[in-house]
């Protein structure tokens, strides 16, 4: 967490935050591929505001929210996870990127703000990856993922003004 207090102090906001969250999320639970998504309930789309691979996740890019189990994470908050090819297939409609990617497994993990989910911190992996206790780690991210968004949010408050919505 000192990592993230550091950056969080440092000039050129949000990047430097931002880094430091993806190092505590590999340090935490692993990631090869890691996004922050912010929710625009408006219109039913989930709009990445982060990205270590943005040749193939720009900044700015936009998901529809699925329509499948995946809705939980906004629903109800709950982590999402898919440990396999299949299961990415069988939620996502760009799996072939993502196993392009290398990626077999992802862990979408809902983070809330004033009682509701505001953004995801997206994370992919090998297939298998996101064990149960990978799983149950992940939790600790919620409150880093939290500034991530507000900070965003402060940043940007124009961007960010429907995701909130």
């Amino acid at each position: 967490m000192t990592d993230l207090a550091t950056a969080l102090a440092a000039p050129g906001q949000p990047a430097a935050y931002l880094a430091a969250l993806e190092r505590l999320v590999d340090d935490t639970i692993g990631v090869k591929l890691f996004t922050l998504m912010a929710l625009d309930r408006a219109r039913g789309v989930a709009r990445r505001s982060h990205s270590n691979m943005p040749d193939a996740y720009p900044v700015s890019g936009e998901k529809p929210f699925p329509d499948n189990d995946w809705m939980t994470v906004i629903e109800a908050g709950r982590t999402f996870v898919a440990n396999d090819d299949a299961a990415v297939a069988a939620t996502f409609f760009d799996h072939e990127l993502i196993r392009s990617l290398g990626c077999g497994s992802c862990l979408n993990l809902p983070v809330t703000v004033d009682g509701e989910v505001v953004g995801t911190l997206n994370c992919l992996h090998d297939a298998g990856h996101y064990t149960p206790d990978r799983v149950a780690a992940a939790e600790s991210l919620k409150l880093p993922g939290a500034v991530a968004f507000l900070l965003a949010r402060a940043q940007a408050p124009a961007a960010m003004e429907t995701a909130y919505a």
